[in-house]
C-alpha cells in the first residue's frame, strides 16, 4: 500500500478501535462480560471487513482505474450487506450478547465512514502529476534565433 493508503487505513481504524473500546466498556457495564466480548467482535468485524474492502479498491484502482467509482460502490453495498448478514447469523448466539454484537457493527461501520471520508477530504492528493507534462515535451535550447 503506497503511503497515503497506509495513512488513510490508519486514520479510519484508529478511531474506530476507540470507540470500539467506549462501546465495549458500555456494553460491558450494562450487559457484562457476554456484552463487552460482543461489542469487541463487532468492532473487529468492522475494521476488518472495511480494512479488506479498502485494500480490494486501491488494487482495483491500480489495476483498472476505469473501473474505480463503480467498484467503489459496489464494494460499499456489498460491505454494508454482509454486515447485516453477520448480524442476521448472530443475532441468536448465546457465545456473546447479540445486541451488543450488532450496536457495535452499527457504531464501528459510522465512525470508520466518518474518519475515511474526513481522511479523503483532509489529504493532499494530486489530480495531475507535475512531471508528466516536462517528459512529454522537448527541451528547449539556451537560445533560439
Amino acid at each position: 500500500m503506497p503511503s497515503q493508503d497506509t495513512r488513510t487505513l490508519l486514520q479510519s481504524a484508529v478511531p474506530t478501535a476507540a470507540v470500539g473500546a467506549v462501546v465495549a466498556v458500555v456494553s460491558g457495564v450494562v450487559a457484562g462480560g457476554k456484552g463487552a466480548l460482543g461489542a469487541v467482535i463487532g468492532t473487529l468485524v468492522v475494521i476488518a471487513f472495511m480494512g479488506l474492502g479498502m485494500f480490494v479498491l486501491q488494487r482495483t484502482a491500480k489495476s483498472f482505474p476505469q473501473l474505480f467509482q463503480a467498484m467503489g460502490m459496489m464494494l460499499y453495498v456489498a460491505q454494508l450487506l454482509l454486515l447485516l448478514i453477520f448480524m442476521a447469523l448472530f443475532k441468536d448466539t448465546t457465545l456473546f450478547n447479540p445486541k451488543a454484537f450488532a450496536f457495535g457493527l452499527v457504531v464501528g461501520t459510522v465512525v470508520w465512514m466518518a474518519s475515511q471520508a474526513r481522511a479523503y477530504m483532509k489529504a493532499k492528493i494530486l489530480y495531475v502529476e507535475p512531471d508528466s507534462e516536462q517528459k512529454d515535451k522537448p527541451e528547449k535550447s539556451g537560445s533560439s534565433t
